[in-house]
């Protein structure tokens, strides 16, 4: 199995976890100013992100969703209004996340069509064939095993099933891509710091944006695992892509 570079890339340098239990960590010390923080710092545009990635499941009409590193359930209760699946499965590693996405689910009364759980996307606690549709929004870097989770994802697909998969990327646009990075840099975790009090998880998303395989590169590596009928489509100036492949039909 392929180890990629953003696999090794890790929140805490000097920490002597696995990227697995950093990430769950870092993720547990800002679930009180993530919703927050995605909001304010991409300007609300991730909401569009996020919308543009579920129409590419209209045409599965899926009544059984799996959101895999569902966080606070953004993806889910998106879902909800954009799909009317019959259930949505949201699984996530960071138990302070999903105690926020509970709440929201619990206040927008969703609690008969939104489940969240702990779970681990190497180690998907479901039977082989079990949803009709998977998504992933800006988790896939937080994978320490990328290949892994990607085939575990297939695994528990339905043939025919379709995969959506939303990350950050990076811009081709010089002048813009110059700008980009230096908000990644230093402006983004300048403002994770004042306001979550963590400047670690804003560093560590410039970091793994910068090393994820992004693009064709990623396109390449779910057909490498098995996904079929693969492409990707960009976003707001390639800062955000749309990748989706699809389970064989045997």
């Amino acid at each position: 199995m392929t180890k990629y570079s953003h696999d090794s890339v890790v929140p805490f340098r000097d920490s002597v976890q696995g990227k697995k239990e950093q990430v769950a960590v870092m993720f547990d010390r800002i679930a009180f100013r993530y919703d927050f923080l995605n909001r304010f710092l991409s300007g609300g545009i991730d909401r569009y992100w996020r919308r543009m990635a579920i129409r590419e499941l209209q045409e599965v009409h899926p009544s059984l969703i799996l959101d895999v590193a569902s966080g606070t359930g953004d993806m889910p209760i998106l879902m909800t209004k954009y799909l009317q699946p019959r259930t949505i499965v949201g699984i996530d590693i960071s138990e302070g996340m999903l105690a926020r996405g509970r709440d929201k689910i619990a206040k927008l009364k969703l609690k008969d069509i939104i489940e969240l759980q702990m779970g681990d996307s190497e180690a998907i606690n479901f039977p082989d064939n079990t949803f009709e549709a998977i998504t992933v929004a800006f988790g896939v870097r937080n994978f320490e095993r990328l290949e892994q989770g990607l085939q575990e994802m297939l695994r528990v697909l339905k043939p025919g099933g379709k995969l959506v998969v939303l990350e950050f990327s990076k811009p081709r646009n010089r002048g813009f891509k110059k700008l980009y990075h230096v908000y990644l840099r230093l402006i983004a975790p300048s403002i994770g710091k004042l306001i979550s009090k963590n400047r670690e998880a804003y560093q560590y998303l410039n970091d793994s944006v910068k090393a994820f395989p992004e693009g064709k590169d990623f396109v390449e590596i779910l057909e490498k695992t098995g996904f079929t009928d693969t492409y990707l489509k960009t976003l707001s100036i390639g800062i955000c892509s749309i990748y989706c492949g699809r389970k064989k039909v045997i």
